[in-house]
């Protein structure tokens, strides 16, 4: 057009600065530029604010502001695509000091890109979007419209904020936007997040097409609530699906265990990707199928996708088998597939299963080779292995690296520190724990208990189980049976049975048991007779209550009542797990039973038990050794 000689018009230098931006090319809008110079059209309106439009687009910042700074007194049009410039650079601050010293009317696009920017950045940010909403409202010049609104729900949903979104919903509908599709997805999301599921259902059927988009937010709000059946009812009704929808509904048939409804939607799937196969092996995984959920990861792990690889580790684990889980990590380092958090968090819960420290030492390296570290599921994780295998002040020092612990990475501390004998410790990491206003959970409680019951800290303890109210926090049987056990490890036997007895929840077996265990600690036999008959009774059939009375008996020298005590055992018929243990040496973990004949150097083990029997006997008196074999 240039070489025929054609007028270029205020039109065609838009058009073609437009064509620049989208393309990012910046040396032909350069080029673009120097014509308009030539032609004197750089003050019209129209080119001055497509060029700077051009500039930002291509993220030339210094041809931005040079371009403002000489055209902006002379051309009033400027000021909204300058601040559109400063947003799209990330300078939200001087963004916002330049529209509010845009000449007024400023105009809606302008105000929905500020809003917008800060929309996108933390929470504090979002709380800013929400002032500049009620500011543009008030403002004289336009009226907010659906971008607006969307960007101002977005930022309700990421704040918690239901009642100010809610106010949101009023404006838009007395503006008339309540069907645009953009913003029913929007309102949808908001109300499933604050758990208002009937509102958002109200929402969803005042539509009289669903976007697709709107329907998947619908629906994994359902699930999110374990409404599985109205999200099928949703699912039913959509007329298309696209990937997203099915993984939804395998994702809400797994969590109710429905194996084969998630098989019926993974084979009708019409196009499947990545997070469908993904998803399809974790349900088979997690269901014990781990033979077919192999035979999936071997159809689709030359993708080498990280989360599939990651599914087949955390598959193992939960199938019991954590050694092939750390075999697999091997793999996937000679296939330099890239980690993730999720990686770590399951291969050290896979060395913490199995007590492989040095395995976890190992692990720990390839971490600090990252920046997952200093992750909270991975440094707790991190801090739980080395707890397990009793490295305490490793874990301690994995906790120091965690950036900000939550209530999970200090329940691990507290109950790791309770296990490992360090009860007191325990208890001081409670006080910085809520000194650094991080509130407990049922967990965090559990291992306070023992520390205290440990530690034989009877009142600490019970003020500390009588505290949960103040967290919000409903005792469970389990805290009841760590409070029965705190007072009858010193010998409060009496004050545990009428504790019991005014229990608000029914006591079970095993609720009796601690206290027959507290009568063996005190050798209180008229409350162990009374609590074993009681378990008896029950219908119990633990064999801790029969060896915890023949132990009471032995103790107190009535051998006929342990022979009778033996005798009824043995009508029972039951079988004892058996015990196990392991230990490891150069990175081979060697596991015993009870009794165990089958290890290969089991003649060396046998000599070195009985060099240290034979070595005990000589430093304790026959008294203070009480060996007893209930092989029944």
């Amino acid at each position: 057009m240039h070489r025929a000689g054609l007028p270029l018009t205020e039109a065609t230098f838009a058009s073609v600065l437009g064509a620049c931006a989208r393309g990012r090319r910046l040396l032909a809008g350069v080029q673009v530029h120097g014509q308009i110079v030539k032609s004197g059209s750089e003050n019209l309106p129209i080119v001055g604010a497509s060029l700077l439009d051009f500039y930002s687009s291509c993220f030339d910042l210094r041809a931005t502001h040079a371009l403002f700074e000489s055209l902006h007194q002379r051309n009033e049009l400027l000021w909204s695509p300058m601040v559109v410039a400063l947003v799209r650079f990330g300078l939200l601050r001087e963004a916002l000091d330049l529209l509010e010293h845009t000449p007024v009317p400023r105009d809606v696009f302008a105000w929905t890109t500020v809003i917008s920017g800060f929309t996108k950045g933390t929470a504090k940010c979002c709380g800013k979007a929400l002032e500049l909403f009620v500011r543009f409202l008030a403002d004289d010049g336009a009226m907010p419209n659906e971008y607006t609104y969307d960007s101002v729900l977005r930022a309700c949903v990421r704040m918690g904020a239901s009642d100010f979104g809610r106010s949101v919903h009023g404006c838009l509908i007395r503006s008339g936007f309540q069907s645009e599709q953009l913003i029913t997805s929007a309102l949808v999301d908001l109300y499933c997040s604050s758990d208002a599921l009937d509102d958002a259902l109200l929402v969803y059927n005042d539509l009289e097409v669903p976007s697709l988009i709107t329907s998947n937010t619908l629906i994994a709000g359902f699930i999110s609530m374990g409404r599985t059946e109205d999200a099928k009812m949703v699912f039913s009704q959509m007329p298309e699906h696209d990937s997203g929808s099915y993984n939804l509904m395998i994702k809400a048939y797994a969590v109710d265990g429905r194996l084969e409804d998630c098989r019926r939607l993974f084979e009708k799937m019409p196009r499947r990707n990545m997070v469908s196969l993904n998803s399809m092996m974790s349900v088979l995984l997690q269901n014990g199928r781990l033979e077919e959920g192999l035979k999936l990861f071997e159809q689709i792990k030359d993708e080498r996708d990280t989360i599939t690889w990651n599914s087949m580790i955390s598959g193992y684990i939960q199938n019991n088998l954590p050694s092939e889980a750390l075999k697999l990590f091997v793999v996937m380092c000679r296939l330099s597939i890239r980690w993730s958090p999720s990686t770590f968090s399951a291969l050290l819960h896979a060395c913490a299963t199995i007590g492989t420290l040095e395995q976890g030492k190992m692990i720990h390296g390839h971490l600090c080779k990252t920046s997952f570290d200093s992750n909270d599921h991975v440094g707790t994780a991190l801090a739980d292995m080395y707890f397990k295998c009793g490295s305490v002040s490793d874990a301690q020092s994995a906790f120091g690296y965690i950036t900000s612990p939550n209530v999970a990475s200090w329940t691990s501390v507290i109950n790791g520190l309770a296990q490992n004998g360090h009860w007191l410790e325990a208890l001081v990491q409670f006080g910085r724990m809520l000194r650094h206003h991080v509130h407990p959970n049922e967990i965090t409680f559990l291992g306070l208990l023992i520390a205290s019951a440990r530690a034989g800290l009877v009142n600490k303890g019970m003020k500390i189980f009588r505290s949960m109210e103040k967290y919000g926090l409903v005792p469970t049987v389990e805290h009841y049976t760590c409070a029965v056990d705190l007072l009858g490890r010193t010998g409060s036997t009496r004050e545990a049975e009428n504790f019991i007895r005014e229990m608000p929840v029914p006591a079970d077996g095993v609720v009796w048991g601690a206290l027959l265990t507290a009568c063996w600690y005190s050798m209180d036999l008229e409350m162990g007779e009374k609590v074993a008959e009681r378990l008896f009774c029950m219908g119990t059939t633990h064999r801790s209550a029969y060896v915890a009375m023949s132990n009471i008996y032995a103790k107190l020298g009535k051998w006929e009542d342990v022979v009778k005590v033996r005798a009824r055992l043995r009508s029972l018929n039951t079988k004892k797990e058996p015990g196990c243990s392991w230990i490891e040496i150069k990175d081979i973990v060697h596991v015993f039973l009870v009794d165990d004949q089958n290890h290969p150097e089991r003649e060396k083990i046998f000599l070195m038990l009985e060099e240290l029997v034979s070595h005990i006997s000589v430093h304790f008196e026959p008294d203070d050794m009480v060996i007893q074999s209930l092989n029944c």
